[in-house]
């Protein structure tokens, strides 16, 4: 019981130092540069304590429970040996994980009401939320494919900086043809898509693949799906806005 408290004060210490910064750039420019009182302060001492505490599970969660599953089903692919099952796999996680993203609903439901409002697209309900679906689904795809294409570069042993450079040519020569309505929309969803629930599974998929092929090595191979899962999305949503 001792070094489980221990353990949680330890974690809690961890979060405190973290959020630190935070807290101080928020009382340096509350106090002395608008120089007014902090608003509602208990209730601000009672949310930075939730947050805190969040913090410290999120993180705790992340190291016992996402990383290790991540990891070990990386290695139960390799044993298997079954490529097509490893790219299904993959393009699943990409897609489960970015389809029903807080932030990605939030963005795309958004933009619909703003391309209504431009005349962009109709202004009935309906249109507003087949236009919000299809923004969801295609950033989903992107992200599964962009999965797709990191674990085949694990595989084959390719540079990374080769595609990224790459893909970042076809998004400037897509940004000079696609409608500009959509140009922001699409830089923004390559933003969202690196969830909380993306970033740590996607992570040790990665590495834990790089570590389970021979040759491979986890520090050069296994990281860079999430620069894929950040980059594919803006061409898919040009490309969605070309063809819309």
């Amino acid at each position: 019981m001792t070094d489980w408290l221990n353990s949680l004060l330890r974690l809690l210490f961890s979060s405190a130092r973290d959020l630190l910064p935070i807290l101080l750039v928020i009382a340096f420019f509350q106090v002395l540069v608008l120089q007014q009182p902090v608003p509602d302060l208990l209730n601000m001492i009672f949310g930075f304590m939730l947050v805190l505490l969040g913090l410290t599970l999120f993180v705790q969660g992340l190291e016992m429970g996402l990383f290790p599953l991540g990891e070990s089903m990386a290695h139960a692919f390799a044993k298997k040996g079954s490529l097509l099952w490893l790219l299904l796999f993959a393009f699943a996680l990409g897609f489960g994980t970015t389809v029903a993203e807080p932030a990605l609903i939030a963005i795309a439901d958004e933009a619909a009401d703003v391309a209504s409002d431009a005349q962009f697209i109709g202004g009935s309900e309906a249109e507003r939320e087949s236009y919000a679906l299809g923004l969801r689904m295609t950033v989903a795809l992107s992200v599964g494919a962009a999965i797709v294409l990191g674990v085949w570069r694990i595989l084959k042993g390719w540079p990374v900086h080769y595609i990224i450079a790459g893909g970042y040519v076809l998004v400037v020569i897509m940004t000079a043809l696609a409608p500009r309505q959509i140009i922001g929309i699409a830089y923004d969803a390559g933003g969202v898509t690196t969830s909380t629930i993306t970033v740590p599974l996607v992570t040790a998929l990665g590495v834990g693949l790089a570590s389970s092929i021979k040759g491979r090595n986890p520090m050069v191979d296994g990281f860079g799906l999430i620069a894929f899962a950040s980059l594919m999305p803006m061409i898919f949503v040009m490309l969605y806005g070309m063809v819309i």
